[in-house]
């Protein structure tokens, strides 16, 4: 027997307020039954994973020990710009001189998440 992953529960002040970000990171709309205020939020992903968002009253205070790591259809940096542009915070910048490496960077609650190399840039060179 296995247990397979409902979904990834992510604590945030502001339920209907982070799933809108992570609904835009996603291309993915936010639970139409959900609404501002909201203490649990949702974001169906197109693989059928859920991003639950769930109010909590404490802060983020330390790293994530679990996070996200996204694979964009464009390329790495064109993709951190763009989720810069939506809100996120950057973190911390892992990119290597030869285009490899990641960049690190904060929702906006503070959870951390990477954003990997596109698929066309980890295509093996001809």
């Amino acid at each position: 027997m296995v247990s397979l992953v409902q979904n990834v529960a992510i604590d945030c002040a502001d339920a209907y307020r982070l799933a809108r970000f992570w609904g835009a990171v996603t291309g993915r709309p936010v639970d139409p039954d959900c609404r501002p205020g909201d203490r649990e939020t949702q974001v169906t992903l197109a693989d059928g994973l859920v991003l639950y968002f769930h109010q909590v009253p404490e802060a983020k205070t330390a790293k994530n020990r679990v996070h996200l790591c996204l694979r964009p259809e464009t390329t790495r940096d064109a993709e951190a710009e763009r989720l810069l542009a939506l809100g996120a915070a950057l973190v911390a910048d892992r990119r290597d001189a030869d285009g490899t490496g990641w960049v690190v960077l904060a929702d906006p609650e503070g959870n951390e998440f990477c954003v990997l190399r596109g698929t066309a840039e980890r295509a093996p060179a001809h």
